[in-house]
């Protein structure tokens, strides 16, 4: 079986190093073209370009896949296309190459969380139990046949880019149970209850701009959903402190009032219902650091409130 694998994150090298260790055919790999990151805008190949490179395999970067990538893909003749957090709408044209269709590796149990997302759209709604799906793909978002699931329980604290670690370790594995269904013949189709369904948009920046009036349960959720990207902040006088980690705790206070801040207790903040004791923060032009460290060196006074029109103030 000819496989063709699209594919561009960390996400998704779980999922190409299974088909490579599993001796199947990937006869090119379709990846993201070379961007720009970081401070220095260093153009930095794709964690999936990488492996492919590394392991032999041919690789191919359209910038846009259905305008031109076609004759590309059409001349590996694939049996099967894979994708997993590819980031291109695949047209019709392109999912009529494979004799076999497109299986695509998405994390999240469908028809929940669909969109491009659904890792850190999860935790923001405090889900219990997160997963993958593999899936046929369609012309849709996310709304082909579903294939097979595979479940396990979020971890209290755990954020979204150590939740992408696991899922795609999980997913990793299912593709090879799903792959192995499909040579048995023993593949089952499982059409998306659209009922059920939800759709969650792309994530921005603004997202991780704290509102101390929200429920400190619903801020948790948001500090380790949006952790790494694109990360939370509030305002601070002279800039933003980063927040990375958090929990909920006790106290009650106007929303943003600093309710205790002392290296033995830490850093405790009043939200609009409940409180937010801040683990982990990051200042500006600094390092991530536990709370209690930072305010051996940084002292906040209880009873100020953190507001964002003091940013820069």
């Amino acid at each position: 079986m000819r496989i063709v694998f699209m594919g561009t994150p960390e996400f998704a090298v779980p999922s190409l190093k299974a088909l490579y260790d599993n001796g199947y055919d990937v006869v090119g790999v379709f990846t993201q073209p070379d961007r720009p990151k970081g401070r220095g805008n260093k153009v930095i190949a794709s964690p999936v370009k990488q492996f492919a490179v590394e392991k032999g395999i041919a690789v191919f970067q359209p910038q846009r896949i259905r305008r031109d990538g076609v004759e590309d893909l059409r001349s590996l003749a694939p049996d099967l296309c894979v994708t997993a957090a590819f980031g291109q709408i695949l047209s019709q044209e392109i999912l009529d190459i494979p004799r076999l269709g497109t299986i695509n590796v998405h994390a999240s149990l469908l028809p929940r969380h669909r969109g491009s997302a659904p890792i850190n759209w999860a935790i923001l709604q405090g889900d219990k139990t997160v997963g993958v799906t593999t899936m046929m793909t369609d012309k849709g978002i996310d709304t082909g046949d579903m294939l097979l699931k595979s479940e396990t329980a979020y971890q209290p604290g755990e954020t979204a880019g150590e939740l992408t670690v696991r899922l795609s370790e999980l997913g990793a594995a299912l593709l090879v149970d799903t792959l192995q269904a499909l040579e048995a013949g023993t593949l089952v189709r499982i059409p998306q209850d659209e009922g059920a369904m939800t759709y969650d948009p792309m994530l921005t920046k603004e997202m991780g701009i704290i509102d101390w009036a929200e429920d400190a349960a619903a801020l948790v959720n948001r500090i380790h959903g949006l952790n790494p990207w694109p990360g939370c902040s509030t305002a601070i006088p002279g800039g933003r402190l980063k927040v990375l980690r958090a929990e909920v705790a006790e106290g009650t206070g106007v929303p943003g009032e600093i309710l205790a801040a002392d290296p033995k207790g830490g850093l405790v903040v009043a939200a609009g219902k409940g409180a937010v004791r801040v683990m982990q923060l990051q200042a500006p032009g600094g390092k991530p650091m536990n709370s209690k460290d930072y305010l051996r060196g940084h002292p906040m006074a209880a009873g100020s409130v953190l507001k964002e029109d003091e940013v820069n103030g």
